[in-house]
């Protein structure tokens, strides 16, 4: 029984971690790891909660209205800035969003400025599964 929580905690701390929330979930997969889980699972069940939290950041994103950004006091270069850098490398930035801070926020910037949700999807989850393919070597091989 103990097995499956161990799954479902590592979802759900995977998934909180592609939030503004401060969790490590490489802690969480590591220690699994440790524990004996099987790797291949973990490395995808972290893959899916991490990805599922990247595509809400997006939703949050796609909600957003750029009015709302300058009532928040950002400038009107800065939200330029993002706009050019979204319509120029578009959902190819999504590999990014495993970066911790700023991946958030391009997560957020992608849904903001209509970055095509299939291949942004798609996109995030893999740069998520590279993430936790380096996690597992690193543990592996150290």
């Amino acid at each position: 029984m103990s097995f499956e929580y161990g799954y479902l905690g590592l979802f759900l701390a995977s998934f909180l971690a592609a939030t503004i929330l401060p969790v490590a979930s490489e802690i969480f997969l590591t220690t699994m790891l440790v524990m004996g889980f099987d790797p291949w699972t973990c490395i995808l069940v972290a893959t899916a909660g991490n990805s599922s939290g990247a595509w809400l950041n997006y939703g949050i994103g796609f909600l957003g209205n750029p009015a709302w950004l300058q009532k928040l006091g950002a400038k009107p270069e800065a939200i330029a800035h993002w706009r050019i850098k979204i319509h120029r490398y578009g959902s190819w930035m999504a590999l990014l969003c495993w970066l911790p801070l700023i991946g958030d926020i391009i997560g957020i910037a992608l849904g903001f400025f209509r970055a095509p949700w299939l291949p942004t999807f798609i996109l995030m989850g893999v740069g998520k599964l590279f993430r936790y393919l380096l996690v597992w070597a690193g543990y592996y091989f150290w």
